[in-house]
Formats: C-alpha cells, sequence, structure tokens
C-alpha cells in the first residue's frame, strides 16, 4: 500500500516541516525482546517527508544548527534484481538503514521484496546502524539489493505480508477490539459532500435539516460499502504442513495451499531460495518442484502469484486503486493505541460484519509466532526498566526514548488487557485455586493479575471491597503520575485497570523478587508500611528517590509511628511502598494514597464500621474512605497559595520602601516599575480572563524580585489516617497539617467549584456535551465525581444553562448508579449471561412502559449447567431497579432524586451514557422506548431472513402472526414485546485504564510555538508547532488520541496564522483519529468535525463546510439531544456560511433557530440576543423581509440601550442601522421591483456576521480561537466580541454604503473569523 505524503508537503513551510522529521526517523523500528518489529509499524507513523514513490522530499536542506548535528540528503539509486531493475531514493544520512529497507517495502513496484540486503561497492551494508556510517555513501551512488535465503520466520512473516497487501487476510473476529473497532465515518460524510457537488441542486445540504428533531441513530452508522476487489480466493497454511525433519534439512520451511480466482488450487513449497508450485495434492503428499510446463517459481510468493492466476495483476492494481480512494488514517490499524468500540453496530446480518470463511484466520498466531509460541513470551518488566534507562541526553536519544516507551506501554497494554478478559471468564487457572475467589491471584503471559476487590482484607477499615475498587484506581493515576516525572533511577511496574464483565481486574508486570520468601527478621518491603500500619520498614537508600517525588507532587515530608511509638520520617504515604527488586533496581509500588483525604467528605459522610457489624447511619454510610482529593485540586491550591505568598513579599518590600500605593486592591496584579503603572490605566476594559493572565505573568517576573525560595506548600497525605504523634512538637506540626488539608478541602468546596457553576452559567467556557465531558471538565478542575451531587443542586436554579446542566448531572448519576447496580449483578453471572442479563437490566431501565413486567430471555437447559451462579436478576422489575438506582445516586452522590427519573425524550441519550459505561456493543437499531414507538415497531418487523454468518438470525416475527405449533425440537419461541432482547447485545469490550506516560518533549515544543505566537514571533512560532507536530507523529505513531488533540489545536493556530490549506488539512487528519482512538461520537470529535467546518467554509468550499456542520449537529442530538447551549455559535455560523452562499431565506431560518436557543439559554433581554436580533435583522434585509427587519433591528437596539446605556458604541451602532433599515422599508414599500437589489444590499453587514471557532468543554472562546482575548469586562460575554469586530470592520473596512456583492473571499473572511 503507497504511503501519502502529510498534510505538510502540501503547503509552502514543508521546509520547516524536515527539522526533526528527516533527522528522528524512527518510526519503523522498534526492539522488543531484541526482535525487530517494522510491518505495521510505518504504516502508522508514515516517513513524514515521504512522498507516494517513497522518495524524501528534496526540499529537506534545513538544518538545526542549535541541537542537531549537520544532515545531507541526497539521492541514490538502488539496483533491483527484477523488473523495473532500479529505482530512486531520497534519503538522509542521518536516517538508519532501516529506514531505507522500509521505504523499498512499502513502495509500489518494490512491494514484492521482503527478505533482502544492501550492498554499496561490493560490500553488505548492516542494517543496525546511520546511513551516515556506510562508507563512501554519497549522492548518486548505486547501492544493490541482495535476495537473502529465507529463515522460517521471514517466510512466515512474507506471508502475512502478503495476505494483507492482496487483501487475502478475512475479516477477524478480535477478543479485546469489538465489533467495528476504530470505525471512522469521515469518508462516509466527505462522500455525501461530493456527491451534493455533482448534483448541482441550488438547494443546500442544511434544507431539510429539522432542529427540533431527536437525534437518529444512523448518524452513527457508516453506509454499505462497496466489495473491494478479489484478488484471490484463498491462502492459508496446507494440510501437510510443517515439514518433516528430512525435508527441513533439505530447506523446506512451510507448506501452503492457494486458490486462484480462476479456482485453480495449488499447493506451494516456501523453501529458503523462495516459493515454487509443488506436486502435492490435498490427498498425496509430494513437495518437490513441478516438471515444465507447469513449473514456477519466484523469490517473492507476490510474483509466484501473479505467474499462477492470469488475472491476479489486474485485480491488484485494481486493490490498490480502491483502497488509494480511502483516507490513509481510516484504514491502517492502529498499534500505538486502543481503538474506540461504537456502542451501537450493525446486525451480524450487515455486509460489515460478513463473517467469511479464512482458514488461515486460525493459523494467524502461528505464522505470527511461530509452532513454539516463543516469539510473542516477553519479559515485560525488563523491557520497562531497560526502556527507561536509555540514555536521554540528546534530542535524538529522548525522541528514540520515548517513541519506545509509548510502544511498548501501547503492546502491552494490549496484552495485559487480553489476559484480563481470559480471567474474568474464568479460562486461566489461579496460582492459589484454595483461596477465596476475590483473593486469587494469576499468571498469564508473564503478567501478574488479581481482583480489584479486599480478598484479603488489606482494606477491611476503609470500606472493604468498594475501598480495593477505588485504590487500584488510584494506583493507576499514581503510576502515570510517577511515570511522567520519569525521576531517574526509581521504577514502577507496567500497570493496568480492566473492567470487564462486572469484575475490576489490575494487570501488573511482575517486579523481580516480589514473590521472594524472604528470610526470618527480613521484610517483604523495603520502604513504607507492612502489613498494614503495624511495621514500618526505612531502607535510606529510597529516600532521596521518594524526596524527588514528593516535591514534585507537592507531598509532605513527615513522621509516621509503627505499632511500638517509634518514630519514622517518611518522604512519602506510609501506604507508598518501595522494593529492591533481585535486578537491583528500587521499584515504587502502591501508589494510590499521593494526595489527603478529602476530609470535608469523611466527617460529612463516613463512619467507621462497628465490630458488631452493625448498619451505618443513613446520612453517613458513604461506602468506602478513600476519598482523595485529585491532584489538580491540590495544583489548584498550591498556585492559591503561592499568589498569597508574592502578595505577602510584595507588601513587605512595598512597606519597606513606603511604596505602598502601588498595591491595586491589595493584590500584586502590576509591576513595580513606573513604566509599566501607565499602563494600568488602559487596562481597565480588559476583562477578567486577561487580568488573571496578567497577573500571572507579572507573578513571573516579580518571582526575580520576589525571592520565592522561601516558599514551600506541600500536603501531608497521611493526615487523619494514622496514629495520633507522641511528643509536643510533632502534635503542633501534625495540627498545623491538618488545617492546611481542611483549607484545601473548603478551597474545593467554597471557591473551585461556585466558580465552574458561575463560568458555565455566564458561557465563560465550552458547556459539556455529556458525560464523557463532564467528567473530563470536573477531573480538570479538581473536582471529584462524588461531587455531582452538589454540583446538580447548585445548578438548581432558574438559569437556562444550569437547568441544562443540572438535567446533565441527574443523567450521568442514574448512568452511574446503574453501572455500580449492572456491575455487581454481572459479577455473579457466567459469561454466557452476560447478554441475557444486560438485556433484562435495560429493559428494567428503560423500557419499563413498553412492557411493565420484561422477562429475562435464559436458556433454561443452559442454566441447568451452572447450578453455583447467581441468576437473581431474573427476579428484577422496573420498580425493584429504580429502587436500587436511586439508593446507588444517594449513597455515592449524596443526592436524593426523588421524582427526578430518566427524562421523557433523553432515553437514547442515557442508553448511550450506560454502553459506553459498560462496554456494551448493541445491535444498531431505533429502540422503541414508548408503547406508540413499539406498536410502530411490531408492525414494520419483517419476517426473519436466513440465518448468514454461521449463526441463527434473531426470531422476529410478527407478534399477531399465529405460527403452527412448535415442533418440540425447535427453539425458536415467539419473543415478548419488550425494549431490549438478550440478541440485541452483540458484545462487551474492556474498559481499560492505563499509565502510560506522555511525551515531555512533545509537549515542551508545543508549548514553545505556542508561546512564540503568542510574542508575535510568527515564523519561529510555525516552526515550533510544525516541529512538535512532527515529534508528537513520531513519538505516539500518528492514530493516537495525544495526536489528534495536537491536530486540532494546531489546525487552530495555523488557521489564526492564516496558514487555511494547511490548517484544513490538519483539521481532516483530528477528525480522523479522534474518530478512531476516541469514537464516532465523542464530544471532542463533534468540536473537530465543527471546525473542520469553519476551516473548510475559509478555504472557499462552503457546501463541504455544510455537510461537516450538519453532521456534528446529527451527532450532536445523539449525545446530548437538541438545543444544546453552545449550539447557538455553531447555528450562527451555519447561518453565515449560508449567507454567503446567497442561500437568503434558509440563512435567515437558522439565524432565527440560533435567536430561539439564545433567548431560551441567555434570556430575552441579554446582550447575546441583542447581538443575534443585530445579526438577525440584516438576514430578514437580505430576505427582502424589510418590516420584520426594522422591528428586529428595533427589538437589539433596545436591548443595548437598556443594558449598556444610550452611549455605548453598539447601542449607536444599532441606532445607525435602525434609521437605514427604516429608510430601505420605506423606499421598498414604494418602489418595491426597482431598489430590492440596490438597497438591502446596502444594509449588509459582513463584519457583523463573523464566525467564531466552537471552545471546547471547559475552553474559553479566547482559547478556542487561539487568539489573545480582546473582550471588555467578564459580563458582556460570548456574542460580544463579534461585535468589536463588527466596529473594526467598519471604522477600518469597507464602508457599508457600497453596494458590493458578497463574494466567498477567504482572505477577508479569514480576518473577520479571527475572534
Amino acid at each position: 500500500m503507497t504511503l501519502p505524503s502529510p498534510v505538510r508537503n502540501n503547503h509552502h513551510h514543508s521546509s520547516k516541516w524536515c527539522l526533526i522529521n528527516v533527522i528522528n526517523l524512527l518510526g519503523i523500528v522498534s526492539f522488543s525482546s531484541g526482535l525487530i518489529v517494522f510491518r505495521i509499524e510505518v504504516a502508522e507513523t508514515p516517513a513524514p517527508e515521504q512522498n507516494v514513490n517513497g522518495n524524501t522530499s528534496a526540499e529537506k536542506t534545513e538544518e538545526d544548527s542549535n541541537e542537531q548535528p549537520v544532515e545531507n540528503v541526497f539521492q541514490v539509486t538502488i539496483k533491483l534484481p527484477h523488473e523495473p531493475f532500479q529505482t530512486q531514493v531520497m534519503l538522509s544520512t542521518q536516517e538508519q538503514v532501516q529506514d531505507l529497507r522500509q521505504s523499498i517495502v512499502e513502495t509500489p513496484q518494490t512491494f514484492q521484496y521482503s527478505c533482502f540486503h544492501l550492498e554499496h561497492d561490493g560490500q553488505r551494508i548492516n542494517d543496525f546502524i546511520e546511513l551516515s556510517e556506510v562508507p563512501g555513501l554519497k549522492a548518486d551512488s548505486e547501492l544493490t539489493l541482495v535476495e537473502d535465503p529465507y529463515t522460517e520466520k521471514e517466510a512466515r512473516m512474507h506471508v502475512i505480508r502478503v495476505r494483507e497487501l492482496i487483501g487475502a487476510a478475512g475479516d477477524r473476529t478480535d477478543a479485546l477490539q469489538g465489533i467495528l473497532a476504530g470505525l471512522s465515518l469521515h469518508d462516509t460524510v466527505q462522500e455525501e459532500d461530493t456527491k451534493a457537488n455533482q448534483t448541482g441542486t441550488e438547494q443546500s445540504v442544511l434544507s431539510d435539516y429539522d432542529f427540533k428533531a431527536p437525534g437518529s441513530i444512523k448518524t452513527l452508522l457508516p453506509p454499505t460499502a462497496e466489495e473491494a476487489p478479489k484478488t484471490i480466493k484463498s491462502i492459508s497454511v496446507s494440510p501437510w504442513n510443517p515439514p518433516p525433519y528430512h525435508l527441513r534439512a533439505k530447506g523446506h520451511l512451510l507448506y501452503l495451499q492457494v486458490t486462484t480466482n480462476e479456482n485453480e488450487q495449488f499447493q506451494i513449497t516456501s523453501h529458503v531460495g523462495g516459493f515454487y508450485v509443488n506436486k502435492s495434492s490435498n490427498a498425496k503428499f509430494d513437495p518437490f518442484p513441478r516438471a515444465a510446463p507447469k513449473d514456477a517459481s519466484a523469490h517473492s510468493l507476490l510474483t509466484l502469484l501473479s505467474k499462477l492466476s492470469p488475472s491476479f495483476d489486474e485485480s491488484f492494481k485494481q486493490l490498490l486503486d480502491f483502497n488509494a480512494k480511502k483516507d490513509l488514517l481510516t484504514i491502517f490499524q492502529l498499534s500505538n493505541a486502543i481503538p474506540a468500540n461504537p456502542w451501537l453496530v450493525p446486525g451480524p446480518n450487515s455486509a460489515h460484519t460478513t463473517h467469511q470463511s479464512d482458514l488461515a484466520r486460525t493459523q494467524e498466531s502461528y505464522l505470527l509466532s511461530g509452532a513454539d509460541n516463543t516469539d510473542t513470551m516477553r519479559d515485560w518488566n525488563e523491557e520497562f526498566q531497560s526502556t527507561r534507562e536509555m540514555p536521554k541526553d540528546a534530542v535524538q536519544d529522548r525522541v528514540f526514548r520515548e517513541r519506545l516507551t509509548s510502544k511498548l506501554f501501547a503492546d502491552y497494554n494490549d496484552a495485559a488487557t487480553r489476559g484480563a478478559m481470559l480471567v474474568a471468564r474464568g479460562e486461566v487457572a489461579p496460582l492459589n485455586p484454595t483461596e477465596a475467589k476475590d483473593a486469587q491471584i494469576f499468571v498469564y503471559n508473564n503478567i501478574f493479575y488479581s481482583f480489584g476487590a479486599d480478598g484479603v482484607g488489606t482494606f477491611g477499615t476503609e470500606g472493604g471491597d468498594e475501598a480495593a475498587r477505588v485504590a487500584v484506581s488510584k494506583d493507576v493515576m499514581g503510576v502515570r503520575a510517577v511515570n511522567n516525572l520519569d525521576v531517574q533511577g526509581l521504577f514502577t511496574s507496567g500497570t493496568v485497570v480492566v473492567d470487564y464483565l462486572g469484575k475490576r481486574i489490575v494487570g501488573q508486570s511482575i517486579v523481580p523478587g516480589i514473590f521472594k520468601q524472604r528470610d526470618p527478621g527480613e521484610h517483604q518491603i523495603d520502604y513504607g508500611a507492612v502489613e498494614g500500619k503495624d511495621i514500618i520498614a526505612e531502607d535510606k537508600s529510597f529516600s532521596p528517590l521518594f524526596e524527588k517525588v514528593s516535591k514534585l507532587l507537592r507531598v509532605k515530608k513527615h513522621p509516621v509511628w509503627d505499632k511500638d511509638g517509634v518514630r519514622h520520617e517518611m518522604e512519602g504515604s506510609v501506604e507508598t511502598k518501595g522494593l529492591l527488586g533481585t535486578d537491583g533496581r528500587r521499584y515504587a509500588l502502591d501508589l494510590y494514597r499521593l494526595t489527603p483525604l478529602d476530609i470535608a467528605w469523611v466527617e460529612q459522610y463516613w463512619s467507621e464500621p462497628s465490630e458488631e457489624g452493625a448498619e451505618k447511619p443513613h446520612d453517613k454510610d458513604y461506602p468506602h474512605r478513600m476519598t482523595l482529593l485529585r491532584p489538580e485540586l491540590v495544583e489548584s491550591y498550591g498556585r492559591v497559595k503561592l499568589r498569597d505568598y508574592v502578595r505577602e513579599e510584595l507588601e513587605k518590600k512595598k512597606k519597606a520602601s513606603g511604596d505602598a500605593k502601588e498595591l491595586t486592591n491589595g493584590e500584586a496584579k502590576e509591576s513595580e516599575e513606573p513604566k509599566e503603572e501607565s499602563k494600568e490605566m488602559t487596562k481597565e476594559e480588559d476583562s477578567e480572563k486577561k487580568e488573571a493572565d496578567e497577573s500571572e505573568k507579572k507573578e513571573d517576573t516579580e518571582q526575580d524580585r520576589v525571592d520565592i525560595s522561601g516558599f514551600a506548600f506541600a500536603l501531608n497525605p497521611d493526615v487523619f489516617c494514622l496514629k495520633e504523634p507522641q511528643s509536643e512538637e510533632d502534635k503542633v506540626e501534625w495540627s498545623k497539617d491538618e488545617a492546611e488539608v481542611r483549607a484545601a478541602c473548603n478551597h474545593l468546596s467554597e471557591e473551585v467549584i461556585p466558580r465552574l457553576i458561575q463560568e458555565l452559567r455566564d458561557g465563560d467556557v465550552g458547556f459539556p456535551m455529556d458525560g464523557q465531558s463532564l467528567s473530563t471538565l470536573l477531573h480538570k478542575r479538581g473536582i471529584n465525581i462524588r461531587y455531582l451531587g452538589k454540583i446538580a443542586e447548585l445548578a438548581d436554579k432558574e438559569d437556562p444553562r444550569l437547568q441544562a446542566l443540572k438535567r446533565l448531572a441527574i443523567q450521568e448519576m442514574i448512568a452511574r448508579g446503574f453501572k455500580h447496580f449492572a456491575n455487581s449483578t454481572l459479577r455473579k453471572v457466567p459469561a454466557a449471561f452476560a447478554a441475557p442479563c444486560v438485556s433484562h437490566l435495560l429493559n428494567c431501565l428503560l423500557g419499563a412502559e413498553v412492557n411493565p413486567k420484561p422477562v429475562a430471555e435464559i436458556d433454561a437447559s443452559l442454566k441447568a449447567m451452572y447450578p453455583e451462579a447467581d441468576f437473581g436478576f431474573e427476579n428484577f422489575t422496573p420498580e425493584a431497579l429504580k429502587k436500587a438506582v436511586l439508593a446507588q445516586v444517594a449513597l455515592r452522590y449524596r443526592y436524593a432524586l426523588d421524582k427526578s427519573w430518566v427524562e421523557s425524550g433523553k432515553q437514547l441519550q442515557l442508553l448511550r451514557e450506560v454502553c459506553l459505561k459498560l462496554g456494551l456493543q448493541l445491535e444498531s437499531k431505533a429502540y422503541a422506548f414508548t408503547k406508540e414507538a413499539a406498536a410502530q415497531v411490531v408492525a414494520a418487523e419483517p419476517t426473519p431472513a436466513p440465518a448468514t454468518n454461521g449463526q441463527s438470525t434473531s426470531s422476529k416475527k410478527k407478534k399477531n402472526k399465529k405460527d403452527s405449533p412448535a415442533r418440540s425440537s425447535s427453539p425458536a419461541a415467539p419473543k415478548p414485546v419488550q425494549t431490549f432482547h438478550a440478541d440485541d447485545v452483540l458484545n462487551v469490550v474492556p474498559i481499560v485504564k492505563e499509565a502510560s506516560p506522555k511525551s515531555i518533549l512533545a509537549e515542551e515544543a508545543l508549548e514553545a510555538g505556542r508561546i512564540s505566537v503568542a510574542q508575535d514571533q510568527k515564523e519561529l512560532g510555525q516552526e515550533l508547532l510544525l516541529e512538535s507536530l512532527s515529534l508528537h507523529e513520531q513519538i505516539y505513531g500518528v492514530l493516537h488520541p495525544e495526536v489528534a488533540r495536537v491536530y486540532h489545536q494546531l489546525s487552530n493556530l495555523l488557521y489564526n496564522l492564516e496558514e487555511k490549506n494547511a490548517a484544513v488539512e490538519l483539521a481532516h487528519k483530528a477528525v480522523i483519529i479522534s474518530e478512531r482512538t476516541l469514537g464516532v461520537d465523542h464530544a471532542d470529535t463533534v468540536l473537530n468535525y465543527l471546525n473542520l467546518g469553519l476551516f473548510e467554509h475559509a478555504s472557499g468550499n462552503t457546501r463541504g463546510a455544510l455537510t461537516y456542520v450538519r453532521h456534528a449537529l446529527e451527532l450532536w442530538k445523539v449525545i446530548y439531544g437538541p438545543d444544546h447551549p453552545d449550539s447557538i455559535t455553531t447555528l450562527n455560523n451555519a447561518a453565515v456560511m449560508l449567507q454567503s452562499m446567497k442561500q437568503y431565506h434558509e440563512s435567515r431560518l437558522w439565524f432565527e433557530a440560533s435567536l430561539a436557543i439564545c433567548e431560551e439559554v441567555s434570556g430575552k433581554q441579554s446582550i447575546n440576543t441583542a447581538t443575534l436580533l443585530f445579526q438577525l435583522s440584516q438576514a430578514l434585509a437580505l430576505d427582502k423581509d424589510m418590516r420584520a427587519a426594522v422591528n428586529r433591528m428595533r427589538e437589539s437596539y433596545n436591548i443595548f440601550n437598556t443594558v449598556l446605556g444610550p452611549e455605548d458604541r453598539n447601542t449607536k451602532e444599532a441606532e445607525q442601522w435602525l434609521e437605514q433599515l427604516t429608510q430601505s422599508a420605506v423606499i421598498q414599500a414604494k418602489q418595491l421591483q426597482d431598489l430590492a437589489k440596490g438597497r438591502v444590499r446596502r444594509v449588509q453587514l459582513t463584519g457583523r456576521n463573523t464566525l467564531r471557532p466552537q471552545p471546547s468543554v471547559g475552553q474559553t472562546s479566547s482559547e478556542a480561537s487561539g487568539a489573545p482575548t480582546r473582550d471588555r469586562s467578564g459580563t458582556q460575554r460570548v456574542d460580544q466580541r463579534s461585535i468589536e469586530e463588527l466596529l473594526k470592520y467598519i471604522e477600518g473596512g469597507d464602508s457599508p454604503k457600497k453596494t458590493k456583492k458578497r463574494t466567498p473571499n477567504p482572505k477577508r473572511r479569514a480576518q473577520n473569523t479571527t475572534s
């Protein structure tokens, strides 16, 4: 498959891209247990400057003289043993020979070669060196490609490569990746745009859009795709494989069988010298070459197939053309990230999920790993730690190390999740089978597994299983935090937590020595608490390492006391353990307590378990005591403390110098220097955001003058958890620590939560769309999910935005309450009954109106085979489930739902939340949540199609049809009328929490680029941004959520730097990658589609832009429902786009829809509403409805006049337009036909209708646009900015008196859109 040249070749900065790209083309090599792995790596991370021929762009001449050694880029000729006998390749001396090999393997005319070496001047080139180390290699050198003899492993890899290349690999039923994992809808949305353009109709793609219609599940499904051309019927390992001993000695490696499109079957021998057709048949074994003229042989299997099948060459070319139509990012395999699993997928009879016959599917593990499977057994721990010990001094070293780390974590997460699923299904034997189920431990694939439950009573006083479940989740966060710090000499084990079928399973790489039996008197742990907290080990060699971690994570050094009252000084929490492995490395374990307890919550809602096991009081029955503060909150509180410290120091200084008047409002906002003071007066109109930024900048500069070395802020994670201190001195210090933690808890409840509520109410930040984005927003602010109840209470006000927030919070609490209840039920149910159990629980939750007494669809004969299983879920009723969920919500979020239950019309949204939380994949169909809908479904149900795909279809006969009595052998019985059936639950996928660190290097480059752009150093900024992108691509591989995030951010920045084509390219990539790694209906995917629409419009493709906007709005309906508060901006943008297409009437309708939501959300007398009325008035004028235009402009003027006063620029401007429109209306009434064309255009105001990027959840509008904020006070919000742009336009742009026609000029529009 050919690799595309990425975006960068398409715009004039391509020379800047090569800065790191050429130097660090590490996308090819990653080693694991001494193996080199090539194939998929390059598909994921194409060499960033390669074009379709595998050649490297000749522009790569720029060097990074500061950090990188000088590189040479030149062309060489490679002599080939077969046609075309030679090819040219551009290469850099800093590439490795492996990079050159890979570009040969991936280029169409050299596809056939996989087992070869290169020679220069008759000397063999080592594959594992840099090209700069090849003696005498220069421009126009000739290299010779020499075919090598195969080994068994190389023959196997060659067969796998050819199978994938020619499209002969059938569908894979992957245990880890669900149905349509990594799906992207981008190409199908693009096709709709293309079709619309081809039809050339005047109607826009938005003409039939219904603003109030509920979300359609069709939005989430790809249309039926045309089938790929078949090059060959089948290719697999022959039944005669493997070769017997005497033939192995003669060089026989594998036996294959091939059936061509001409229906001829060939038996093929893979020999050390290549591949040839042998004389074997299905009944006779004779693996020697056929005699002429039926003989055929070749070094490459690809060439041999071409000789055997007359139609092969033509069909292979068609296949390459077919694949070339798709964006390659949509079809490459994900190897560095877990693909997103859609929650709605096509049914088993769909063309997307046909199950094909492919004998080699079962043989793939043999082809990949060999007969003894040794290739895939990896010593995970040794790989993790040796990668961590790699050098990181030079940039080159850091890139290589971080790239390897990213790939290793991806491989480990994949392997650990697969093992965890086997453990959950009971397919791995425990090491301690006599123990209780929860206490059992397992080892599989060199990974150690245990359940996230309190099997051995460690958390007896903290809440038992509930506490253990939280602790393992916090442990993953802790391991990730320590991995990100990358402290030299301190190691962590690979850690993954998998939620699957109700069970929480922890997978850890095996630390050498963790199972070692210590001598008597020796502790199992070398640092921290041993056996509860009675014994405390204190190996001094751990102190400096833990000290570094604690300093960076704001953990205070503090004393602890063992059972004998002996005092020990600990650098971290007593729960954090240090283990000296038998490999001599120091490991940090149990990193779940890096932050202190949320004592305010504990004291309010938790009570210690009584010894008699009596029930806890109802108001203090929180299920566990592991209520820790989030690290983001500790950071936030730390910033508050630093600000206070700087303020105090400045006050001291100014008192000392007698210059106290420079303090404004008691805050150190401005510098002490007089030249800065003059600026202070002009800054009064700046927004709150600007003030905050300014304050932070000033604090940074003040830190040069204010000595902050005396500032220390750290919290003691063990307060409220240990015995009381012994000495008076310790008691005093301990009480200070307690007070500090209480202050942090107070900061959370008194400042952080109310501030977030205020910002969401004022529309200052992007509004969450679903439970996922709400959770992310809360976590970013340092708010724990247990505060959802408090959020709902604080949002219970008249304000429509807050009402929307309350509805979202309640929906999230119901979904999470149901998740906890469903997990506790599923945990006890055998895997074979997961689908009936889930469908019954969903019926009780969402199908009660259709059938108030749903029936669990269980196979009674199968049930009898599980006498020990708990089938109690059969007896659940909707009332019982509702009661259980209400109890969970009251217990976990301290919120009484009372009458609030599943909101009518929001059942689809709740179903989506539940599926995403439990990992369900349901068949995509219109589920009936009401009796009316159910009646329609029953009436429309067809006669079942014959069974396909090797499985019977669900019985969907019309309910009123009288069937003949079923024979006793027939299992099919008519199903009861209910919303969900067991057959609707097609799959359950695991939910994975993992600890892979971020790339520090790539983040540093991104931040440096941002800063440069902000400081108006555009060229340098652009160079750094593109370099950061290149680093992200190399380190993570292209298909990774981090890369999607960077594409999104860079597309915004490049758009504001007038690099529109590059912005569009990156926006397309952001959409595809977020679809494949986050989900086709993830909140980030919606935002990426909206931004793509904006950038396409700016580039002149407005019709295409509207296609993307429409898709985003349809997705929005599925995940939130209609009328999301932030959709005002999107509807407004769509209206402006329609205006630019001269679709004036339709544009007016979209402005009206935007205004309707705005009036509901912001109120009829708000500035936002006034601004929209202003825009609607223009739209009405363009639609030749002058009377309505005048009325709307009058309303706009009245609001501006009331809210801002008659002297405000906005009020005056509205007044001016009101006069003009009134005159036009009068004239129009007299001479309608003559003046419609002229004067109507005279009153349009292009500058007002600017487009704004949609801010992501929790982001301010200015951050979304990537530009510095230029607002006035924080009370004048979102749409107010467009007024400022408008005024600029009036003062510096075209006069509104001009009768100039609106043209889709991207340059002018871009200036208007920069908000």
